[in-house]
């Protein structure tokens, strides 16, 4: 059974008329199909899908981003690498079903997996805690990012999650130190890191896997800092503007290229991902072909800088800063500043304590 979003009402139509027109067994008896009146009605399905999916605003993209058969983590890593094995545990505390790990093989090459996965159904969702993680995935994920960096074997992630788990069980065990640790843990490895966004980035349980060397998002996929919802509770304190909070937040694939905090964008099929998977994958597959080869003559120290790099970049073009250059210059400044006052710590100690005294006998006066 297909799922539909609220703006898809004229494609269900639709597609409701092909099946009845495919089933010979209908209302009237035994008749032929008419392929003649399917292949007109698929052309306008392709028409309007087209012209919607041409269109969405940032809240509409979000639910497509959170559509309920869009292929998740799972599904990618059963479909686009081999011989996957499974990788469980933190070796502290436990197992955290919410990210699927583990070493695998693309096109003969090695590669540690990551996928948080937010389940199928609602029995699998409620197991994969809707890919939101604990602090034992994270240490889990560190754990064998650090193994990879020590056999030089390159690193995907799939992102997929609404944020990080947020119980007192997960705050009380470290999350945000665990979160920290795993954002350190992406920027000092010297292998290629590669994340893809598939669905939504949600906040630091996002980034948290996403401090990597490239970062790509599926066309209708979401990367934020918070959800519209949330962000909208939080600023007019009304969830229902989410669709003001989502344009105002950017958290697009288009917006995020433009704003140079993504690499990439990978075209999904017309209508969303969860149409044509297979397609999907196809995209996906060259993506990771091509970035991956990249790497190939580079150094460690190379790929280690590239990623340094690609995050100091982030804003300069559109800030006060233009370039990596201008921002050792404002290094400089701040080190000629703290040496200024490190020579002069005396003479400032004392122009500080007789403008306080000045203030006294003023307001006493």
């Amino acid at each position: 059974m297909k799922n539909y979003l609220n703006f898809e009402t004229q494609i269900k139509d639709l597609e409701d008329e092909i099946d009845k027109l495919k089933d010979p067994f209908n209302q009237n008896g035994i008749t032929e199909v008419d392929t003649k009146k399917i292949t007109e009605t698929q052309n306008q399905i392709d028409e309007k899908l087209k012209k919607i999916y041409s269109n969405l605003d940032p809240w509409q993209t979000t639910m497509v981003a959170r559509h309920e058969d869009r292929p998740k983590s799972k599904y990618f890593i059963e479909n686009l690498f081999q011989d996957f094995i499974p990788l469980s545990g933190d070796r502290f505390y436990g197992e955290d079903k919410s990210v699927i790990t583990g070493f695998a093989k693309f096109d003969n090459q090695s590669i540690l997996v990551i996928g948080q996965e937010k389940g199928e159904n609602l029995e699998s969702r409620i197991e994969r805690n809707f890919g939101m993680m604990r602090p034992e995935g994270y240490r889990k994920t560190i754990r064998l990012m650090e193994l990879a960096n020590k056999f030089n074997i390159p690193i995907v992630s799939f992102i997929d999650t609404p944020g990080a788990y947020p119980g007192v069980g997960a705050e009380e065990r470290g999350q945000a130190e665990a979160i920290a640790r795993s954002i350190e843990c992406c920027m000092k490895i010297k292998v290629p890191n590669i994340a893809i966004i598939i669905g939504e980035g949600g906040s630091g349980g996002a980034i948290a896997l996403a401090s990597s060397n490239k970062v790509i998002m599926l066309e209708n996929a979401i990367y934020s800092v918070i959800s519209p919802e949330g962000c909208a509770t939080i600023l007019w304190r009304d969830p229902k503007r989410m669709l003001d909070a989502a344009k105002a937040m950017k958290l697009s694939a288009k917006d995020l290229l433009d704003l140079n905090v993504i690499d990439e964008i990978i075209p999904e099929p017309l209508g969303g991902a969860h149409r044509n998977k297979a397609s999907m994958i196809t995209n996906i597959k060259n993506s990771l072909t091509k970035n991956l080869q990249n790497y190939d003559n580079m150094s460690p120290e190379e790929i280690l800088n590239e990623r340094k790099n690609r995050f100091l970049k982030i804003g300069r073009s559109k800030g006060f800063i233009n370039n990596i250059e201008e921002l050792s210059s404002v290094k400089l400044k701040s080190q000629n500043l703290n040496m200024i006052f490190q020579n002069n710590r005396k003479l400032i100690s004392i122009l500080g304590i007789s403008i306080l005294i000045f203030i006294l006998i003023s307001f006493f006066l």
